[in-house]
């Protein structure tokens, strides 16, 4: 009897200690599942018709020195020439080279057989813009003007979810991009070209819509300042979660034939990239958890004499790049493995990333295969299920 009363005693302490530690295992795995769930923020930045070549191999030693294309030879070569590459790229994008590369990742270097190419026929703007934000090469040719487009985005889709309602915005320098994401049909907080920031009674407000009212003459693309002035007040002051920016003047310059001007506006969207992430992640509401991809909608010409070209007829213009960094991206830096990913998977990546299935009727694509830490692989494949 002593011996069976002992037990028993035993039995209850050692039985209840056993669940009390399974409970806290489940509530353990149940807190870190829900960290790598919750709702993340996200910010898609593109710098239009910036060509893979800078990106990766720095300043083009057949144009640099070309006076054709730059008024200072011997002062560009000053501030982007190196003797390298790597040098080169460091100096032109140092934002992109020194943290993208080392906690991020970045798709696109050819060199390496490492591929991304648009999948519309024609290869300029507007259908490349509606092919990354659709998911839709649409082989219907629309040039680039103010025409509504027809097919479903991936913001107005975010908008429409109960997480990101009303916590989606977009700003961009071309003021076609109203027309491109369908500011009437999506009702989309979307602030292009010259347009004025909302009159709220804010001090920065009143000065950006007044700085630009004092351009005289205003063309279809915004300083790319002004539009990173109006996006980073706005984040700020809202804290949206899905955020466009939309900077243009790279391609203004380049068909401007101006190849200083193309490298010196490179290096200065990587330093508003970089102001942008620093606030980002010393904010409260976005540190640790924000993620940005920077990509472009089109290529250019890969000759010295069709660098500034880009369409149908020129070729290089479908090859483009991207880069991604955020929380849960692992550190694959540069990556220089033989694939080949397309801009029509941009608008399902974007979806994945956020834990979304982004299904329009007309995108077909998968999201591009973005290695993640392990834990947030586990909880991705969970959401997207």
């Amino acid at each position: 009897m002593l011996g069976l009363y002992s037990s028993s005693i035993f039995a209850k302490p050692i039985k209840m200690k056993f669940v009390f530690c399974c409970y806290s295992l489940l509530i353990s795995a149940a807190a870190i599942a829900q960290s790598d769930t919750s709702p993340q923020n996200i910010f898609i930045i593109t710098t239009d018709g910036f060509r893979w070549q800078e990106v990766f191999t720095g300043a083009d030693l057949d144009l640099i020195g070309n006076s054709n294309y730059v008024e200072d030879t011997a002062l560009l070569k000053q501030l982007y020439w190196d003797s390298t590459s790597e040098l080169r790229r460091q100096k032109l994008m140092p934002f992109l080279w020194n943290i993208v590369a080392k906690q991020g990742q970045l798709y696109g270097n050819r060199l390496y057989e490492n591929k991304v190419n648009v999948s519309n026929f024609y290869k300029i703007s507007y259908p490349g813009y509606n092919e990354m934000f659709t998911g839709y090469p649409d082989p219907v040719f629309i040039p680039n003007i103010p025409i509504y487009n027809r097919n479903t985005n991936i913001f107005e889709y975010l908008n429409s979810k109960k997480e990101y309602s009303g916590k989606v915005a977009a700003f961009s320098s071309w003021n076609i991009f109203s027309a491109i994401l369908n500011k009437r049909r999506t009702h989309l907080p979307v602030n292009s070209g010259y347009e004025n920031l909302p009159d709220d009674s804010s001090y920065n407000n009143e000065m950006i819509n007044a700085s630009q009212d004092l351009i005289i003459h205003k063309k279809n693309t915004r300083y790319d300042l002004l539009t990173y002035l109006s996006a980073r007040e706005y984040i700020e002051h809202n804290q949206p979660k899905v955020v466009l920016i939309g900077f243009g003047e790279t391609d203004e310059f380049a068909h401007r034939k101006r190849y200083d001007l193309y490298l010196q506006q490179a290096a200065n969207v990587d330093k508003m990239i970089a102001e942008l992430w620093y606030f980002v992640q010393t904010n409260s509401f976005y540190r640790n958890k924000t993620t940005f991809i920077i990509t472009t909608d089109h290529g250019r010409g890969k000759n010295p004499t069709a660098w500034y070209k880009h369409g149908i007829l020129t070729r290089g213009s479908g090859e483009t790049w991207f880069a991604v960094i955020g929380p849960g991206i692992s550190g694959g830096g540069e990556i220089k493995s033989d694939q080949q990913n397309y801009q029509k998977q941009m608008a399902s990546t974007i979806a994945s990333l956020l834990g979304e299935q982004f299904d329009s009727g007309k995108n077909n694509a998968d999201p591009i295969f973005i290695p993640m830490t392990t834990g947030y692989n586990m909880a991705l494949s969970r959401l997207t299920k």
